[in-house]
């Protein structure tokens, strides 16, 4: 498996090859359409009140710049662009990006959409906020990925991330029961050896020089299919993180 800094070819080419239907809410990226009111608007709503202001306010995020790292085709990048922020959405999968460029085209919005990871942004080159959902199950080095985050945020600036907690519930719930029995992702979507508990990312960003300030668990009601903020981080859950 081809490794370059925090990227992994494999992981890369398995995202690149859903890029066609990256915007179906019906297709392999429907959990992600599900949950991604809840990701955007609990990263909206803390990063609007950080600057003032009322997240209930349609652009509450005007004005304020956003690094949307490992962007796919750009959901979370659209949800806040909506919100008036000014994002740019980073990922190394070169397809998914096309099909980002094509959707916020047709739908009149303004992202910047550039290829890379972020250990490869330049020096200097810093956000109010930089969100990672979903994507640090997914890279090489975990310690590179997250100092990488760091420095792209500004001094106070917050950084989010969601990711997958590492417990035998998620093996059955993550693994087994949506990628083998409901068929709600592709199967190979994820491995479960790279989830993250958050003991581990907590002791992760604080290693960046970041300090965590907010965890909240994320649970699908199974008769709605919405997804709301909860107490139980034993399976999905999403972090807030300081910069000093």
């Amino acid at each position: 498996m081809q490794r370059a800094g925090t990227r992994l070819d494999a992981e890369v080419a398995k995202f690149d090859s859903l890029a066609s239907r990256w915007w179906d809410p019906n297709g392999p990226m429907r959990p992600l359409h599900a949950m991604n009111p809840l990701r955007t608007g609990w990263i909206a709503e803390r990063l609007a009140r950080r600057h003032g202001r009322d997240p209930a306010v349609a652009e509450a995020l005007a004005g304020l710049a956003v690094l949307d790292v490992g962007c796919g085709a750009g959901l979370a990048s659209e949800a806040l662009a909506r919100r008036g922020a000014a994002v740019t959405g980073l990922d190394a999968a070169g397809e998914a990006l096309e099909a980002a460029r094509a959707h916020a085209a047709a739908a009149g919005l303004h992202v910047t959409y550039r290829e890379g990871v972020p250990e490869d942004l330049p020096e200097g080159e810093t956000y109010d906020a930089v969100i990672a959902l979903e994507v640090i199950e997914h890279v090489a080095d975990r310690a590179a990925f997250l100092a990488a985050l760091a420095r792209a945020v500004k001094p106070g600036g917050l950084v989010f991330l969601s990711t997958l907690n590492r417990t035998p519930r998620s093996f059955l719930m993550a693994k087994v029961g949506a990628e083998y029995l409901l068929r709600l992702l592709p199967v190979g979507t994820h491995d479960w050896r790279m989830f993250v508990t958050p003991g581990e990312l907590g002791a992760g960003l604080r290693a960046a020089g970041l300090h965590v300030a907010d965890i909240t668990g994320m649970r699908m009601d199974p008769l709605s299919g919405r997804w709301h903020a909860a107490r139980d981080v034993g399976v999905n859950y999403l972090v807030m993180a300081e910069a000093p």
